[in-house]
């Protein structure tokens, strides 16, 4: 009981600031006009998707007043909500309006069963406490950081500290109202949002079947269990795209809106993540062929600005990079140095592999019977090539792809059709011609039938697993976290107990539950290197120096560091427990403490 009313609370939650969002971003969208190809439920995802941009650009600018407090949160929704009930009406009855098919083929009916499945899935992935990786070495402690100060400060004690953080300006709303298992809902809602589109675009564009393939290939795909960034960018790309599409098919004026809108769209991602700068020469290219007009084209420049320049001109300002660090190569290096830079650079080549088979499909598009029919399955197929041949040439790291992988399911949703349809068209002429009209059917039915039940299966398995993580105690929570999080227990005890400066060793994965902050990491001006590669009476003094109280180390890092001569002498044992040691500098001194 307890567990459904922990998520039926933030359900709710979610649902008020989905309508928060909607009433905000359908508000603007009725001033564009509607466009050529209406349809309700792709037009409902975009103001959606427009209102979260809206909130992203409110929190941004208190944040850089330093003014970005809980009222201004709640405001927002207030006033997104105030703007929605009005709407509310009108946009029931374009959903009752709408046109509905007849009935639903039963290859139709197994794509939206397959679809409903996985989507089971992802609804209680985001219900867990914080445990992933990225969260909690810097998405979290970021976002916790902004949320306590209410300004967009520098933290060098984080890993990315000059990283453009848009998106994670939700997740700091969030830590001021609603906890921190809800930034989960906010990446979720990324990719709900994402596969809505996706399925609408694949019933506009080409059929249902492919919407559902394509919808259920991205929503396999997707990531719903952590306070990550991937899938939001992987949102305004897409969105963007769609509203490209919809300027295309407009006439002017109303077409220069929705570049516009597509701009805007492209800035927040630009402003979330350095990799979704990627798309811009692509989509700047077919814009340019299509629209020249210096007025039409500095309104789009200025609607990219609005949501990211702060984060590129703060960074060249202070540092002479904009792309801080990943443009140090050619601007200078600051927080990072050349062996920081060579290290990140491996860790990414270490990841490379090839992007999941499900997209392998995309191949065979170009065979499709849509192929000559659709020019915006052409447009996406030439925005998936080009993604894949920029990723091939630059990280080869899956998640790096992660902004195209909406388009690249639903163009390979295509490409399955093709394949698949290609081979019953062999059987059919293989079969006597008495079987071809209704055996084949039969056959696909059973086989569609077992594959179900297989996935009923996996889908049950999945969600008891999903559900056995969430913790609704504080009893519950710290057994997860405890199994979860390698060095919670210390970095929890440093947290409520330290009352100078911790330096953490191979602990950067329990960041966000110890002090705050909490510095030591592989790479950037706290790097290990600089600290512990000496003698213990060596880096003890050095730590001691700068207001360090006491270290946390990793198990493994420990045993190390206690075989060195003189660690002892150095070092005073104050807690254990999990795998992780903590240790006081016996060199410490209170008058050090901040």
């Amino acid at each position: 009981m307890l567990t459904l009313l922990f998520a039926a609370a933030h359900y709710a939650a979610l649902a008020v600031f989905v309508a928060s969002c909607w009433g905000l971003g359908r508000a603007v969208l009725a001033r564009f006009g509607t466009p050529v190809r209406s349809d309700v439920w792709l037009e409902a995802a975009m103001a959606v998707t427009t209102g979260i941009g809206i909130f992203i650009c409110v929190f941004q600018a208190f944040g850089i007043v330093g003014r970005f407090t809980p009222t201004v949160v709640w405001g927002m929704v207030a006033l997104g909500i105030a703007l929605a009930i009005p709407q509310l009406p009108a946009w029931l009855r374009q959903v009752r309006m709408r046109e509905v098919p007849p009935t639903l083929s039963w290859l139709e009916k197994m794509g939206m069963i397959a679809l409903a499945l996985v989507a089971v899935v992802t609804l209680a992935a985001p219900l867990a406490p914080p445990a992933v990786f990225d969260e909690l070495m810097y998405h979290l402690p970021y976002a916790r950081e902004v949320a306590q100060s209410g300004k967009l400060g520098i933290y060098e004690w984080l890993r990315y500290p000059w990283f453009p953080y848009n998106f994670n300006l939700l997740y700091a709303a969030a830590l001021m109202v609603g906890g921190d298992v809800f930034p989960h809902f906010l990446n979720a809602l990324a990719g709900w949002t994402s596969v809505l589109i996706v399925y609408r675009l694949g019933v506009l564009h080409v059929n249902r079947v492919v919407a559902c393939v394509g919808a259920t290939i991205w929503l396999s795909m997707g990531d719903y269990t952590g306070a990550l960034i991937d899938t939001s960018v992987a949102l305004f790309v897409l969105a963007a795209c769609a509203a490209l599409w919809w300027w295309r098919e407009s006439p002017a004026p109303q077409g220069a809106r929705w570049l516009g809108l597509a701009a805007f769209f492209l800035g927040i991602a630009a402003g979330s993540k350095y990799q979704a700068l990627t798309v811009l020469p692509l989509l700047g290219v077919f814009v340019l062929w299509h629209e020249r007009r210096p007025r039409v084209l500095a309104v789009a420049l200025l609607c990219f600005l609005v949501p990211c320049i702060y984060w590129y001109a703060r960074n060249a300002i202070m540092t002479g990079d904009p792309f801080n660090p990943i443009g140090a190569r050619v601007f200078g290096f600051t927080n990072w140095n050349a062996e920081d830079y060579r290290l990140q650079l491996q860790d990414v080549r270490d990841h490379a592999s090839l992007p999941s088979p499900l997209i392998w499909a995309l191949l065979a598009v170009p065979f499709s019977a849509h192929w000559k029919r659709s020019a915006a399955l052409r447009a996406a197929m030439v925005f998936c090539i080009y993604s894949l041949f920029v990723w091939s040439l630059t990280s080869r790291y899956p998640r790096y792809l992660t902004s195209a992988f909406p388009l690249l399911a639903l163009t390979a949703a295509v490409g399955w059709e093709t394949v698949f349809g290609g081979i019953a068209g062999k059987l059919r002429r293989a079969m006597p011609e008495r079987d071809r009209s209704g055996g084949l059917d039969r056959a696909g039915r059973w086989v569609a039938i077992l594959l179900l039940a297989a996935g009923v299966g996996l889908v049950f398995h999945k969600t008891r697993e999903k559900v056995s993580m969430i913790a609704t105690t504080p009893e519950q929570r710290e057994a997860f976290l405890r199994k979860n999080v390698p060095g919670y227990a210390v970095m929890n005890y440093l947290r409520e107990h330290a009352t100078g400066k911790v330096y953490q060793v191979a602990l950067s994965e329990a960041t966000y539950y110890g002090p705050s902050p909490v510095w030591g990491d592989a790479i950037g001006p706290w790097r290990y290197s600089d600290f512990i590669l000496f003698t213990p009476a060596d880096y003890a003094r050095k730590l001691a120096e700068k207001g360090f109280e006491a270290i946390a180390v990793s198990l493994p890092t420990a045993t190390y560091l206690e075989a060195q001569p003189g660690f002892r002498d150095e070092f005073a044992l104050m807690y254990e427990k999990d795998n992780a040691k903590a240790y006081r500098i016996r060199r410490y001194r209170n008058d050090h403490a901040p």
